[in-house]
């Protein structure tokens, strides 16, 4: 019997890719997987513990210990061994952390491990940057959701003004701009759509649009057996 159907939307930061999974997810009752969200609870999880980065051994410790649970209900929420940490998962630091434990090799490597036992049935909806090309290459369907930069930057900007955090849209443009420069350069698991991917420019479309379109393109394959 075929493994569980795997959605697997990638893209760039600002893309509307994670709402659009937890939305995915809600509607086909999928487990769901943001694995950026993932990176940055290893990032603050290694913070919060006062472990130095240098210390793969520990941090992969962590890694293969720590439950994770991702959860949809109109807005995203992470759960760190049964503790909600979504807010210090989104802020600053763990940014700043996820990319500093992004860069290990070994630390990838369980981490993908990880990632690949979210697939379980009925299916999975699977959101990041190498979903499509590293971590599910043989995914039944393959989202690759862009937008301009300056669409993705004032949406980011939308989205902290509506939260109460200060930000300006020139700041966030230039981030962006430089955060696509790491993506799509770095050597491993650079940024790019995988092999089949169906590229969705959202620029133009809301959110239900975008949803309804990788619904249709998914009731193609939903038939098939697993």
């Amino acid at each position: 019997m075929k493994a569980c159907p795997v959605i697997a939307i990638d893209g760039p930061s600002g893309s509307g890719k994670g709402t659009i999974a937890g939305i995915l997810a809600a509607r086909l009752d999928f487990s769901l997987l943001d694995s950026g969200a993932l990176y940055r609870a290893v990032g603050i999880t290694v913070h919060k513990s006062r472990i130095e980065i240098s210390n793969t051994k520990q941090i992969i410790e962590i890694i293969n210990n720590m439950d994770v649970c991702f959860q949809y209900n109109d807005v995203g929420r992470i759960f760190v061994d049964g503790e909600d940490l979504t807010t210090l998962i989104r802020s600053e630091l763990g940014g700043q952390m996820a990319s500093k434990v992004a860069v290990l090799p070994e630390v990838r490597g369980a981490l993908l491990d990880k990632q690949l036992a979210f697939r379980a049935g009925p299916g999975l909806v699977a959101d990041g940057r190498d979903m499509g090309t590293v971590v599910f290459p043989d995914a039944e369907l393959k989202i690759f959701l862009n937008a301009n930069v300056q669409e993705r930057a004032q949406r980011r900007y939308n989205q902290l003004i509506g939260k109460g955090i200060d930000a300006t849209l020139p700041d966030l443009l230039r981030d962006l701009k430089e955060r696509d420069r790491r993506d799509t350069e770095r050597p491993v698991s650079p940024l790019r759509p995988g092999k089949g991917a169906v590229i969705i420019d959202s620029t133009d479309l809301t959110i239900q649009e975008v949803v309804d379109q990788v619904l249709t393109l998914f009731s193609t394959v939903a038939s098939r057996p697993y």
